[in-house]
């Protein structure tokens, strides 16, 4: 089952009287619980096609397409539902909240997502995630008091609390060393296999797309091979 398909996406950036087209007509169909990595230069376009995959930025033409129905940056509202309930993130830096604990910031994710439930169905569902990433230990800590990677397994766990159809990744395992950049794809490894979640990701790490469904390279806002 076709998950989320991207029809001719174009993308062009003005600077002063110059056009810069970084994208030129992608095509590209991601299936339900496939995992699929981008891989590429720098340049070649692979951030600028998940963030309008993701709905963070239009495209210049073409279509974005989640579960039948087109993602029009002119519905604003059904944009913003989508990124709320159905896509899921996780990007180089954690971006944890510092004043949170990490109980809080997942909590916070579950209210953005509409997830509605008792305090009791709350916390257990929280308890559940932390589990998932094996930080159940550190639920009251604070961002400052995490090391780097516990920091990035939080971010996992916020970006599936609220069972993410799609989850989308932005070279997750950057900023990790070699035995942390290992947890963190299997931990993303097992949620798209256990959830049946369609995982775009960004990876510049050759050694991680043994895990992965597929592979497709960028060059020069083109896709290159699938």
């Amino acid at each position: 089952m076709k998950r989320l398909e991207l029809k001719q996406i174009k993308k062009t950036f003005q600077s002063g009287e110059v056009e810069e087209e970084v994208l030129k007509g992608i095509n590209l169909s991601l299936k339900e619980g496939e995992w699929t990595a981008l891989t590429g230069a720098s340049g070649s376009g692979k951030s600028t096609l998940l963030t309008i995959a993701a709905g963070l930025q239009p495209a210049t033409a073409g279509e974005v397409i989640f579960d039948g129905k087109v993602l029009d940056s002119n519905n604003k509202k059904a944009m913003r539902q989508a990124r709320a309930e159905a896509f899921g993130f996780i990007f180089q830096s954690s971006h944890l909240v510092p004043f949170l604990t990490v109980e809080e910031q997942l909590a916070m994710m579950l209210d953005v997502s509409g997830w509605t439930a008792y305090k009791r169905e709350k916390k257990q569902r929280i308890r559940e995630a932390l589990d998932k990433v094996a930080m159940t230990h550190r639920t009251n800590a604070y961002p400052s008091s995490l090391s780097g990677g516990e920091k990035q397994r939080v971010a996992v766990a916020r970006a599936i609390i609220h069972d993410p159809k799609v989850l989308f990744a932005d070279e997750p395992t950057a900023s990790l060393d070699s035995k942390r950049s290992i947890e963190i794809i299997e931990l993303i490894q097992d949620v798209t296999q256990s959830s049946r979640t369609t995982t775009l990701m960004i990876t510049h790490e050759e050694e991680l797309l043994s895990y992965v469904d597929r592979t497709v390279k960028m060059s020069d806002g083109r896709i290159t091979t699938s």
